[in-house]
C-alpha cells in the first residue's frame, strides 16, 4: 500500500520532534503500527521494522495446517476446483473448521494464473472483415416473444461498422446480413473472420474444421475466404467484440423505437453518422470514415449476379389446408392436403411450393399462433364442402375474438341456438371489427348475459361514449346488391335511325 507523503511527514515529525512512541503515533493518526514502522525504517530510523522477524507476532497453529499439503497438491492438479468441493474433501479427511473461514484460507492458497501477453494485430486495407451476433434482449410481437439479434460486421483496417437487427439468428438472416453489409461497404474483403458459431462451423476437432455448406457456397459466390478464430481465442476478433460493446453503450442504451424497421433505420443513420465520425485508432488525426474511403478501393468488387436468399424448409400439410412455419399457420389450396410441400421465406413473405409450382404467397407474420389465410383458399374449401360454412364461422370468430369461445360455451349451457348466436356475432364482427367486439363480449360475460343482444348494447354504449358515428355495413346482402346493380343507359341513336326509315317510307 502506498503511504501519502503528507502522512509520512507527520509521522517523522511526531517521532523526531515530539518524541512520541510508535504506538502513540499509530493511535493518534488512526493508522496501523506497521505503517508507522515502515515509514521510520524507510527514513533510516533505528526501530524494529514491520518486515523484521522480531516484530512479527508468532502465528498460532491452525486446524488447516495438517491439510495444507493435500490442498496445495489438489489445487496444483485442478486449479479451478471450487472451495465448496475442497471443503467437502478435507471434511471427509477429518477437518472440522468453519466452511466460511475455509473459503477465505483457500483464496490465499489458490495458484494465480499467469497473465498472458497478446500481440497487437494489424491488417492491410481490404484484407479482413470480422462479424458476429450480439443479443439485445427480446421484442414482444403479439403473443410471440422474439429475440432481438444484432448482426455486426467491421472492417478490420478502417473500423467501419455495419449494424443490422433481426428477429432471429438463423442462416437466412446471417447471410442477409452479409449481403447488406457488402452493399453498404461497396465491396468484400479477402477474408471474413468468424467465431465458432453454428452458422459458420458445424464441427471442429483441432485444426480439422467442417464448415457450414451454406456458408461455403455463399463465400464461393462472393470470392472471399471464411476463416474461424482459434478455440478460446476471442482476442483474434477483438474488433467486432469491441464494436458490439460500442453499439450497446453508444447506440442501443436508452434508445426508443416503434418497430424493427424503425430500429434498423436509426441504426443505419448511426453507422453513417456518429460511428463513422469517431477518431481512427491508428491515426487520431483521421476519422473512421476517412480511413474507410482510403480502404474501399482495396475491397473486392461485388459479383454481378445476386446470391439467392431465403429460408427453405420442408413442411407437411395435415387434414386442414394449412402449413405450420415459424409458430404460425399459412393457408394452402385444399387440393394439397396430406402432402409434403416446401416453404421459401424471407423477412416479409412466405411462399409455399409444390416442387417448382408456387401454390400460395402470404405476408410473413412474426406473431405466435396466428392464422394467415388467402380468402380464395378458404372459399374454395367452403364451396367444396357444404357443411364447412358453419365451422368456418366458428373458426374465424375464435381466431379474431378469443372471448367468443367462452360466450358460445355459456350460451350452449343455457340451451340457446348456437348457430343463430354465431351468425349474429359474425355480423357484429363485420360491422364493428374485432378490436371493439372483444371488450364488448367480455362485458356481456361479466354481466352474466351470454347473448348477442347484450354484446350489441355494449358495443353501442362504447360507440356513443367515444362519439363515433354508427357503423355502416360495407357488404350488402346479395338480394340488395342485385337490386342496386348499375343499369347502362340505352343508346338513343337507334331510335333516330328508326325515325329516318319511317320518313323514307
Amino acid at each position: 500500500m502506498t503511504i501519502a507523503p503528507e502522512l509520512s511527514a507527520r509521522i517523522l515529525r511526531l517521532y523526531d520532534v515530539e518524541r512520541w512512541r510508535v504506538g502513540t503515533i499509530a493511535r493518534q493518526l488512526h493508522v496501523h503500527r506497521d505503517t508507522v514502522r515502515r515509514v521510520l525504517c524507510a527514513s533510516g530510523r533505528s526501530v524494529p521494522c514491520a518486515s523484521s522477524p522480531s516484530s512479527s507476532p508468532s502465528l498460532r497453529p491452525s486446524r488447516i495446517d495438517v491439510y495444507r499439503p493435500f490442498i496445495l497438491e489438489t489445487l496444483t492438479k485442478f486449479p479451478e476446483l471450487t472451495a465448496v468441493r475442497l471443503f467437502g474433501m478435507v471434511s471427509e479427511r477429518g477437518y472440522r473448521g468453519s466452511g466460511e473461514h475455509f473459503r477465505h484460507l483457500i483464496a490465499g492458497m489458490r495458484p494465480r494464473p499467469v497473465a498472458e501477453a497478446y500481440l497487437r494485430l494489424r491488417t492491410l486495407p481490404g484484407e479482413q472483415m470480422q462479424c458476429d451476433w450480439g443479443h439485445f434482449g427480446h421484442l414482444q410481437i403479439g403473443r410471440a416473444r422474439r429475440p432481438l439479434m444484432a448482426f455486426v460486421m467491421v472492417l478490420s483496417y478502417s473500423r467501419m461498422i455495419f449494424l443490422r437487427f433481426f428477429l432471429n439468428a438463423r442462416m437466412d438472416s446471417f447471410l442477409r446480413g452479409h449481403v447488406e453489409a457488402f452493399a453498404a461497404f461497396h465491396g468484400v474483403s479477402r477474408v471474413v473472420l468468424y467465431d465458432n458459431l453454428k452458422s459458420a462451423v458445424l464441427e471442429r476437432q483441432g485444426d480439422a474444421i467442417r464448415f457450414n455448406p451454406a456458408l461455403l457456397a455463399f463465400a464461393a459466390h462472393h470470392r472471399y475466404e471464411p476463416r474461424p478464430v482459434a478455440v478460446a481465442r476471442g482476442n483474434e476478433k477483438g474488433r467486432v467484440e469491441r464494436a458490439i460493446r460500442y453499439v450497446r453503450d453508444s447506440f442501443f442504451a436508452a434508445r426508443t423505437f416503434t418497430d424493427l424497421a424503425d430500429l434498423n433505420a436509426q441504426a443505419r443513420l448511426w453507422c453513417e453518422g456518429p460511428a463513422s465520425g469517431r477518431r481512427w485508432p491508428q491515426d487520431t488525426n483521421l476519422s473512421v470514415l476517412e480511413a474507410f474511403r482510403a480502404e474501399q478501393p482495396s475491397l473486392l468488387a461485388l459479383p454481378e449476379r445476386e446470391y439467392p436468399l431465403g429460408e427453405r424448409v420442408a413442411v407437411t400439410v395435415g387434414k386442414t389446408p394449412y402449413v405450420r412455419f415459424d409458430l404460425n399457420d399459412y393457408s394452402t389450396p385444399h387440393t394439397h392436403v396430406r402432402r409434403t410441400l416446401s416453404v421459401l421465406a424471407d423477412e416479409t413473405r412466405v411462399r409455399i411450393f409444390d416442387g417448382m409450382q408456387e401454390l400460395a404467397a402470404h405476408a410473413r407474420s412474426w406473431d405466435r399462433g396466428a392464422q394467415i389465410e388467402d380468402a380464395l383458399h378458404v372459399q374454395a374449401l367452403v364451396d367444396h364442402k357444404r357443411a364447412a360454412r358453419a365451422h368456418r364461422a366458428c373458426d374465424r370468430l375464435a381466431q379474431a375474438v378469443p372471448a367468443s369461445i367462452e360466450l358460445l360455451k355459456r350460451a350452449g349451457e343455457r340451451g340457446h341456438n348456437l348457430g343463430a348466436i354465431t351468425a349474429a356475432l359474425m355480423r357484429l364482427l363485420d360491422r364493428y371489427g374485432a378490436k371493439a367486439l372483444q371488450p364488448a363480449i367480455a362485458e356481456a360475460l361479466q354481466r352474466g348475459v351470454p347473448h348477442p343482444n347484450a354484446v350489441r348494447l355494449a358495443l353501442e354504449r362504447a360507440r356513443e361514449a367515444a362519439g363515433a358515428p354508427p357503423p355502416v355495413a360495407l357488404v350488402l346482402p346479395e338480394h340488395v346488391a342485385r337490386r342496386d346493380a348499375p343499369v347502362r343507359a340505352h343508346d338513343l341513336a337507334s331510335y333516330d335511325r328508326t325515325e329516318n326509315l319511317d320518313d323514307h317510307k
